[in-house]
């Protein structure tokens, strides 16, 4: 029987075909989760400027919430929303608020944790709305957005009991972070491109750090107050950073002692490395559902 170049070519292209197909399927159930959308809520505001966040509702919640730390450089907006990067969170039933903050260096960076730290009360507080928790909030980001996740891991606080605002007098702890690549020790950038070599603080980013980021002493100070490493308590929640060896923004080792650090206060840290990985890999993707995973084992499955 002669077979033609064609019946050849279409046999062929059956496997590559149906390779396709699974790949469409598997990236349109683990990325292209469906939601409610509830965008532009405000909690709270900083000079006049509304600080706002979305939520995005998954159709059977689980009632855990997870805050998306939306920053990059310790920028922000709404244009930086992907929810395909976080689809394995909503497919699983997480809610996901999607946390905006003023961009420095119209905020310092000391104001955006201050605001992020709202976030956290504002969601608690309307938790019941929101058909989530409150008991069960986590909180995940990457670079700067890693940076104040963790320092809403080491720092978040307890309410204000005499505060008028009713916002106020809830807690600002998380029960569980996961994050890509952050900064954790601002004092000692060792291999850091943003290293200035004066022990000052990152080069790129002395107006986002504010007039105290100038005089050697103050920056001292500064520079701890807003460095996680050197807020790392046995108590805070349960930690998965995910680090390239070859990041030359945030070196490796930042989370190295970091996870070191922790690990010796007693704390539950858990570093991932991805071998010749620099600042943002394609694959990270699948790395979100290892943070899902993460958040099924700290928030779900938890007694």
């Amino acid at each position: 029987m002669k077979i033609s170049a064609r019946s050849i070519g279409l046999w062929l292209g059956l496997p590559f075909a149906l390779l396709l197909l699974i790949a469409v399927a598997f990236w349109w159930y683990w990325f292209r989760a469906p939601f409610e959308q509830l965008p532009q809520i405000h909690y709270g505001s900083r000079d006049g400027k509304p600080l706002v966040l979305d939520v995005f509702r998954p159709p059977r919640q689980n009632g855990a919430g997870v805050l998306l730390m939306v920053s990059g450089g310790w920028k922000s907006g709404s244009g930086s929303i992907r929810p395909e990067l976080f689809a394995p969170f909503i497919r699983r039933g997480y809610t996901v608020f999607a946390v905006q903050h003023i961009s420095q260096p119209d905020c310092t960076i000391s104001g955006i944790v201050e605001d992020v730290t709202q976030s956290v009360r504002y969601v608690r507080h309307h938790a019941q709305k929101f058909g989530i928790d409150g008991t069960r909030l986590g909180v995940i980001g990457g670079s700067s957005g890693g940076h104040l996740s963790l320092m809403l891991g080491t720092t978040g606080s307890a309410g204000d009991p005499a505060s008028a605002d009713p916002v106020q007098r809830e807690s600002a702890a998380v029960q569980c972070v996961a994050c890509f690549y952050p900064p954790t020790d601002l004092l000692n950038l060792g291999s850091s491109t943003e290293n200035p070599g004066d022990g000052g603080p990152p080069k790129s980013f002395v107006a986002g750090f504010g007039p105290r980021a100038k005089p050697h002493a103050s920056w001292r100070i500064l520079g701890r107050e807003l460095s996680p490493i050197y807020h790392i308590k046995a108590s805070m929640p349960p930690t998965f950073i995910v680090h390239g060896d070859s990041d030359t923004l945030v070196p490796l080792d930042q989370s190295q002692r970091f996870t070191e650090a922790a690990r010796q206060a007693g704390a539950t840290v858990k570093l991932e490395v991805r071998q010749g990985q620099g600042h943002g890999w394609p694959s990270m993707i699948f790395d979100i559902v290892r943070f899902a995973d993460w958040f099924d084992q700290h928030l779900i499955s938890k007694p």
